[in-house]
Formats: structure tokens, C-alpha cells, sequence
């Protein structure tokens, strides 16, 4: 997608113009928007808008709360559908910038202050990162104008099945207060709502170098029941199921992203040694009273918004028969 150029929407602050000291992280020019108060630990506050407005936002802008692998796919597929448009991605610290700008992703910090607000916004980000979930999803929610979409990628842990047994949209959430876990994202969920804005709980996340049955595989021996069933679904599926909630421009909805074809961790690690794909041998599971798992389906997901994942299951994203 090539390096992304200067536009008017821009200033650039380099080392020439403020000290090394000041900003030890800038090692080239990192655009920072007209309308922004950056903030840092040299309290340095640029602001450009008293000479020439507010940074024009343009109607298919988008902003990505994580720009991590979901939300980088994210912004790929929203530049095919909408070319020439400008995304922009928060992040919590400086180390991926460049990469971002490579991919034409402006980013910048969480701790910007600004009250420039976008037509579309997505929240990508982990729990995991941050002490405040629903507080963050709170911020990116007042960064929304309103007009787009404001769109979670959940999780669907929240689902209140751990017997093996069928699940899809319409299953009842976990209680609050039974576990931690799935109290932060059902907080989260319920401030996404607040604000009119779509969850999508999506299935376990995975690429041929990352999710469960890599973990699993570099492991060797994993201490966990084998007949635990789990569900799957491609970080490209993920990424295109988030652009066609974002299109619909929908308003407090919950969605489930799965690709319809549980299976068990056994059978996912047959898969993996089937395909011939991997360098290591997994030695097997040893666990025998971990919970059991859920069979997800998200047949009126589908439907409703006439979306189809690329990889339909884990066995042909492989290229191999089930």
C-alpha cells in the first residue's frame, strides 16, 4: 500500500524542530494532527488550529483503537473499499509507529488529547493491556461522531455454555460476577451499547503463525482435556466481518463471528499434523477435568448481513479433508 505522504491535514514535528530531550522518541517525523494537544513528560502542547482550523475528517475516515494483526487487516480491508480515505491508529506506546506509517495507518499516542471526532471507529485493542477496559472503550466511543459505525471485537467467551453444547447468537451470557474474565468484557460490551455502537464476540483468532494450535504446538505436551471443543475463525475473517458491520452503519447490535466448524483440540492438532505444514510433532493433551467447551454457530449473522468468511473451516484453510 506504499508509505503514506503529507497532506494538508498534517503538521510535522522532527528533531529539528524540538529538542532530543524533549521527545526522545522522535526519530523522524511523526504527524501529529492540527487540532491536537500532545502531551508527554515534557508537557510539549502543539496545536495548529488557531491558524488554519481543524484537521478536515474526511466521511469514510476511520480510526482503530489497536491497530495490533486484527486491526492492521482491518485498515487493509477498509482502504479496498474506500481509496484515498485516511485511517488513523492509537496505540499505547511509540514502537510500532513506523511500521504503522509503512502501512498507511497515522498513528498516534493513547494519551493525545484531542476532541477530534470520526465517522467510523473500531476497538481492536486486548484487555490485557490496559487496567481500565471499559474506561478506554469509553474514550474511543466519544472519539465517534456518530454518523458511521462504533464497532467492539469482543470475545465469545461471554456465552454461558461449557458443556460441548450448541450456541449461537441468542445464548445467555455468563452472570456477572462468576469470573473475572468475562465480567471485563461484558462491562466493556454494556458501555459499547450505551453509545449505540456494535460488538462482534468473535472465535478464537488465528493465522498459520499465531492462535491456539501454534501455542499448542510449540508446548509439545499441553495440560488440558482433548475432547474441550473450541471454535475457529481466520484473522481475515475477523478483519472482514468488522468492515461489513462498519458498512451497515448499524446501531447497538451484537454479532458473532465463527466460521461454523467446532471442533475439538484433538482434532484441531490432527489437522495441524495432517497438513504437513509444520516443522514440530505435538506430543498430545494430558488434562482430563478442565471445563468442556461450546459448539458456536453464527448462521443469522450471516444472514442478516449477507457475509461469508473466505476460510470456511480450520481443515480448508490447511488444505486438507476433514
Amino acid at each position: 500500500m506504499g508509505t503514506i505522504s503529507c497532506v494538508s491535514n498534517f503538521i510535522f514535528l522532527s528533531k529539528n524542530s524540538i529538542s532530543s530531550s524533549s521527545l526522545p522518541f522522535f526519530k523522524k517525523p511523526i504527524p501529529i494532527f492540527q487540532s491536537f494537544n500532545f502531551s508527554s513528560s515534557s508537557s510539549l502542547q502543539v496545536s495548529a488550529s488557531s491558524t488554519s482550523g481543524k484537521a478536515m475528517v474526511g466521511e469514510n475516515d476511520l480510526l482503530i483503537v489497536g491497530p495490533g494483526v486484527l486491526g492492521r487487516l482491518v485498515a487493509e480491508k477498509w482502504r479496498e473499499e474506500h481509496p484515498g480515505c485516511q485511517i488513523y491508529g492509537q496505540t499505547v506506546t511509540t514502537d510500532h509507529h513506523n511500521e504503522l506509517i509503512s502501512l498507511g495507518i497515522n498513528p498516534f499516542l493513547k494519551e493525545t488529547k484531542t476532541d477530534q471526532k470520526f465517522p467510523y471507529v473500531i476497538f481492536c485493542a486486548p484487555p490485557s493491556k490496559t487496567p481500565d477496559y471499559a474506561g478506554d472503550i469509553r474514550l474511543a466511543a466519544l472519539s465517534w461522531n456518530g454518523e458511521g459505525s462504533f464497532v467492539f471485537t469482543s470475545s465469545s467467551a461471554p456465552y454461558d455454555c461449557n458443556d460441548n453444547g450448541p450456541c449461537d447468537e441468542d445464548t445467555p451470557t455468563v452472570p456477572i460476577g462468576r469470573s473475572p474474565r468475562t465480567d471485563t468484557l461484558l462491562k466493556a460490551e454494556k458501555v459499547v451499547l450505551e453509545f449505540d455502537g456494535c460488538v462482534v464476540r468473535l472465535a478464537g483468532l488465528y493465522k498459520m503463525d499465531r492462535g491456539a494450535h501454534f501455542y499448542w504446538l510449540h508446548k509439545g505436551t499441553v495440560d488440558a482435556r482433548p475432547d474441550h471443543i473450541l471454535n475457529l475463525i481466520h484473522y481475515e475473517d475477523a478483519a472482514s466481518l468488522s468492515v461489513t458491520i462498519l458498512k451497515k452503519k448499524l446501531r447497538g447490535r451484537i454479532f458473532l463471528g465463527c466460521d461454523n466448524h467446532p471442533l475439538s483440540r484433538q482434532e484441531v492438532m490432527d489437522l495441524v499434523d495432517k497438513s504437513g505444514k509444520f516443522d514440530k510433532k505435538f506430543q498430545g493433551f494430558t488434562g482430563t477435568s478442565d471445563p468442556l467447551g461450546k459448539k458456536l454457530n453464527n448462521s443469522n449473522t450471516r444472514k442478516e448481513l449477507g457475509w461469508e468468511p473466505k476460510y470456511p473451516s480450520f481443515a480448508h484453510f490447511l488444505g486438507v479433508s476433514e
